[in-house]
């Protein structure tokens, strides 16, 4: 689609800079420096002009860009709309509500498109902060603070006067405004303000409007949050443009509302009464462009649709702005105006409204959804999860601060099985205040060696254990079978000993103790559990190509997981390939275990060409071939480098280099 940019300063740079990358065409420029718009126009093949009207009426473009000062916004904007032209502009929308909202009115009327930036609330960091909230992990969020520290502006912006006209509320707090309003729905009032007219004495250009201001908005959902706007405190000083949010069950963290792209420490995780830790969004770090908005804008546009929710969103954020304003002037609460037509627009479901769940059913699989997820048998896996095994290097270890440290790390995906012996304290986590909804996880558990004859038995047992009504996921651990002991229910209560007894029985020569339950019965048992509804999927573990194949051709359900050791070491290609030819999802467990692995020179050579540990390439290893690892570990900054893992992108040099490694000996 053909645009227009209107304004050809330092935004108009950087929204040009995503031209060759997006299908909107730049065919003309306007501003009223000619030798701007004749640079920036010169650069990209086209047209330059000085003046708006003249612009319009010799161009075509059905979309104009408002790339303007901050004042001048609306009224760009306002000529356009008349022109009948679509519209994307910078923020804010208009430094009034009611010309704002008159804009959006404009728009409806003439059958055009409106849109605003930010549009940081469709960014990765964002978005995956939301998916925390979305998950009713923090109970219902009651408080915030938001920070908005534009800096002195006179001291790193080529064009500062703009800026220092408005103040930082239309420039700055529009980022954590736009994104708590995109989560929350509209503000309700202003409850406090406070405003300061701080300046260095040195400086010549002073702000037109108050360069600090903190106000107290309460939004209609419920949260309160505290906002902190500033060009006096300090650009990138610590707060910058961070955004912390606290619920009943936990907290959350985003240290930057206007981030383009997801670091792995962007988001952190707080659970209730345990330190933060850093949550990184799971999948290659992929960062938006300026230009995205228009772009996006003009999709829709190309599609038949007209939106101007986000210009709706834009001046409600102007409504607040200006209420903010004279809440501070007035020294009085302030409510914020909005018409029932953008209250319903802006409504949105509030993290407190998701996270208010029955008790009776706060971790079991509800409703007519259950039905659907157990007849489809699809199961949509996580690039990496987490496994619940208990270290067994002659000790026993208890899991469960790492297991809840993962969760708030953002696993969604937790590994456990019969024989680790914790499901039961699993199923305590996982009902306590914090822990993320059950429809947000995956959970899969397997049947052990004991229990090849009673799967039912086993499976339900799992169930009592975790508290809920289904898995996703339920696998044979091993394909051989062992005499049974009897059920094997909390194993972590015992004594090490005790447990071994249960779990590893053997005849009196030392060795397994087996059963004779064919494979082909097991899986018998394994589809009837599939039957009464008590797990999504079945799966096996553990097994080889042939083994496999041999449960193909007698299965009444095919496995839809098969969980393997595999490695650099030990790549188990084919076995992987087909699986994924028949539509199986494969696990790997023990990525990272095989001795001598993560001192594996190409792994290191690997590692440090992409400033990571040993131990991200491994997993990379798996996410790359679209095998999910299952990495496992007890401390917590290992725990979180294990997930962001996944966002690393290998190269074929680096695929090839770790194909070299296959076949490698090693003993556990």
């Amino acid at each position: 689609m053909e645009c227009a940019f209107v304004g050809a300063g330092a935004v108009a740079e950087k929204y040009a800079a995503g031209l060759s990358e997006s299908s909107i065409e730049l065919t003309a420029v306007c501003d009223l420096a000619m030798d701007r718009a004749e640079r920036l126009a010169d650069a990209h093949g086209a047209t330059p002009y000085s003046d708006l009207e003249s612009l319009l009426d010799a161009e075509r473009v059905p979309l104009v860009v408002n790339l303007t000062s901050h004042a001048a916004h609306a009224d760009v904007t306002e000529t356009a709309l008349g022109r009948g032209r679509h519209v994307f502009s910078e923020k804010p929308l208009a430094l009034d509500a009611d010309r704002a909202a008159a804009l959006v009115e404009a728009a409806d009327e003439r059958n055009l498109a409106l849109d605003c930036a930010p549009i940081t609330h469709r960014c990765d960091a964002q978005r995956h902060a939301q998916s925390f909230l979305r998950d009713g992990r923090f109970g219902p969020v009651r408080l915030g603070y938001a920070h908005a520290h534009v800096g002195r502006v006179n001291e790193w912006h080529d064009s500062p006067g703009s800026f220092l006209s408005v103040g930082p509320l239309y420039d700055g707090a529009v980022y954590p405004l736009t994104l708590l309003v995109e989560w929350f729905g509209p503000v309700e009032r202003i409850r406090v303000a406070d405003a300061l007219d701080i300046w260095p004495d040195r400086a010549d250009d002073r702000p037109e409007r108050p360069a600090h201001v903190e106000s107290t908005i309460e939004f209609a959902s419920g949260p309160v949050v505290r906002l902190t706007a500033s060009l006096y405190a300090p650009h990138r000083s610590r707060e910058f443009y961070g955004l912390e949010l606290h619920g009943d069950d936990g907290s959350l963290s985003l240290d930057d509302t206007g981030a383009l792209a997801a670091r792995p420490d962007t988001v952190s995780v707080g659970g209730l009464g345990r330190p933060y830790v850093s949550a990184p969004h799971p999948s290659p770090e992929r960062e938006r462009s300026h230009l995205s908005g228009p772009a996006q804008l003009a999709a829709a546009i190309r599609n038949g649709r007209r939106p101007t929710r986000g210009a709706r969103r834009a001046a409600h954020v102007v409504a607040v702005c200006n209420a903010i304003e004279r809440a501070a002037r007035d020294r009085t609460e302030v409510a914020v105006s909005i018409t029932e037509r953008d209250r319903s627009a802006l409504t949105v479901t509030t993290p407190e409204t998701l996270a208010v769940r029955p008790p009776t059913q706060s971790a079991s699989l509800i409703g007519a959804d259950t039905d659907e997820r157990m007849r489809n048998g699809a199961l949509r896996l996580p690039p990496v999860g987490f496994g619940c095994s208990r270290y067994r290097d002659g000790a026993y270890v208890d899991r469960i601060d790492s297991i809840a440290t993962a969760l708030d790390a953002g696993y969604r995906l937790l590994d456990s099985a019969e024989l680790y012996g914790n499901e039961a304290r699993i199923g305590d986590l996982l009902d306590a205040p914090g822990s993320p909804d059950r429809d947000g996880l995956v959970l899969v558990s397997k049947v052990w060696n004991t229990n090849h004859a009673h799967v039912a038995e086993a499976c339900e047992g799992t169930l009592t254990e975790l508290g809920i009504d289904a898995l996703d996921a339920y696998l044979l651990h091993w394909p051989d079978a062992w005499q049974y002991q009897g059920p094997l229910t909390e194993l972590a209560d015992l004594p090490p000993a005790e447990q071994e007894a249960l779990t590893f029985p053997t005849d009196d020569a030392g060795a397994p103790a087996t059963a004779d339950v064919p494979l082909t019965e097991t899986w018998r048992r394994m589809e009837a559990v599939h039957d009464r509804g008590l797990t999504r999927t079945i799966g096996v573990c553990n097994v080889s190509l042939a083994q496999l194949q041999e449960l193909i051709e007698i299965a009444r359900i095919p496995p839809a997981i098969v969980q393997i050791e595999s490695h650099p070491y030990r790549p188990r290609d084919d076995l992987i390939e087909a699986c994924h030819a028949r539509g199986i999802r494969v696990m790997a467990h023990s990525p990272l275990s095989a001795p001598g692995l993560l001192e594996e020179p190409v792994l290191e050579a690997i590692a440090a060409e992409h400033d990571v540990a040993p131990a991200a390439v491994a997993i990379a290893y798996h996410v790359d071939r679209g095998v999910v690892p299952i990495p496992s570990s007890t401390d917590a900054d290992h725990v979180v480098d294990n997930l962001a893992a996944a966002r690393l992108q290998l190269t074929e040099s680096d695929r090839d280099r770790l194909s070299t490694l296959a076949g490698t000996e090693y003993e556990r």
